[in-house]
């Protein structure tokens, strides 16, 4: 095990660094202004020991929930901006860490320059004594930093703009900040932080796989990438992403624990690489964003229907939002993301249509048996 070399970030009552224990998070998985279902989730991550708990706010009414949820918790809170930044102000009085987007903030007031966006989030954030966290994803890379490389190299514009915005995060006199770089693939998230952490070793690094999916599978793409990353000193908390239903939300901090005891005390699973045999089913671990909690269970039953073609290298991608969704679903063979009333599919990039909850997996089938046939017709000889 190499020692972390980051600097300290204090959050609240937890300080993130090479010299404090590595935190464990977690986030809300229902509608912010759902307010006793939120307040509910809230202590199930409590009761199961997380030591940072995020919760997502887009709009007024949800800083409304967020303000009738504060006095009711001690938990150290952590917002996530999604798309509306200019929240940040309304939102700091209530929490201790403010988690942006690049890539959202890239697509807001257009005509405003990017650094004018950061410098007041800097500022919120000084006057409210909160960190921030630069949270860039795979699926919401800013397009500027994509056009810039191969189709094919979703890392680089990754890794390059976290750094872009450590360095404007720094030019502003502002070091109390985290990173984080995610990917639905243990593989790139590993490249990708190592990237990062040999570029900047001083930045403390939230790690996680986003869209992990169901367990077993998403423990076991979580697990091969917290024990590739921390075990070389890279990591100052983790976020173990599952879908899962509500009352069961508090086992991504029981397995994220487990999986740092672990590594602790030598105990290693994985293998140096994750090769991705058969069937993968990627799924979002369901959040205040999603439209429709229909969501988790069309994953699980996603999984259950497509048992017969468990052996077809094939990816298949649940996603319960329009955030994360229409992006995140680009790379999968065949993506699914789900709307308050309807399901939108899409094979590869582009979309095939919207079905309602009940003729999905029905369409769904259809497009699974016709992609098997089509790759399978590709292996045969001439």
């Amino acid at each position: 095990m190499q020692l972390r070399k980051t600097r300290d970030v204090r959050i609240g009552s937890v300080t993130l660094g090479a010299t404090h224990p590595v935190a464990v998070q977690s986030m809300t998985a229902t509608r912010t202004q759902d307010l006793e279902a939120t307040l509910r989730q809230v202590r199930l991550l409590e009761e199961a020991g997380a030591d940072l708990i995020r919760i997502a706010i887009d709009t007024k009414n949800d800083v409304k929930a967020l303000a009738w949820i504060r006095p009711q918790t001690n938990a150290n809170l952590v917002v996530d901006l999604q798309e509306n930044y200019r929240l940040a102000e309304q939102v700091a009085p209530f929490v201790q860490k403010l988690r942006y987007n690049p890539g959202h903030l890239y697509h807001l007031e257009r005509s405003k320059p990017i650094a004018e966006k950061v410098q007041y989030l800097v500022d919120v954030a000084r006057a409210y004594d909160c960190a921030l966290r630069v949270g860039v994803n795979c699926g919401s890379v800013d397009p500027d930093k994509l056009s810039k490389y191969a189709s094919d190299d979703s890392i680089t514009p990754m890794v390059e703009s976290a750094l872009e915005h450590c360095s404007m995060l720094d030019e502003m006199g502002f070091d109390r900040y985290v990173v984080s770089l995610k990917d639905s693939d243990p593989n790139k998230v590993i490249e990708g932080n190592v990237r990062f952490a040999q570029v900047r070793p001083d930045v403390p690094l939230h790690l996680g796989v986003t869209e992990a999916g169901m367990p077993p599978d998403g423990i076991i793409k979580t697990r091969i990438a917290f024990e590739q990353l921390l075990s070389r000193g890279i990591g100052d908390t983790i976020r173990v992403s599952l879908t899962l239903p509500f009352e069961k939300k508090g086992d991504e901090v029981t397995v994220g624990r487990q999986i740092l005891d672990d590594i602790a005390n030598g105990r290693f699973r994985s293998v140096p690489k994750f090769e991705q045999t058969g069937l993968n089913i990627i799924s979002c671990p369901s959040c205040s964003r999603v439209e429709n909690e229909a969501f988790i269970d069309l994953a699980m039953s996603v999984r259950e229907m497509t048992e017969y073609a468990r052996e077809h290298r094939i990816t298949i991608a649940v996603m319960g939002c329009r955030v994360n969704g229409p992006g995140e679903t680009d790379d999968a063979d065949l993506g699914m993301w789900c709307a308050p009333s309807f399901v939108n599919l899409k094979k590869g990039p582009a979309t095939i249509g919207q079905f309602t909850y009940d003729e999905i997996l029905g369409r769904l089938r259809t497009e699974l048996d016709r992609l098997i046939e089509e790759k399978s017709a590709g292996h045969r000889p001439a």
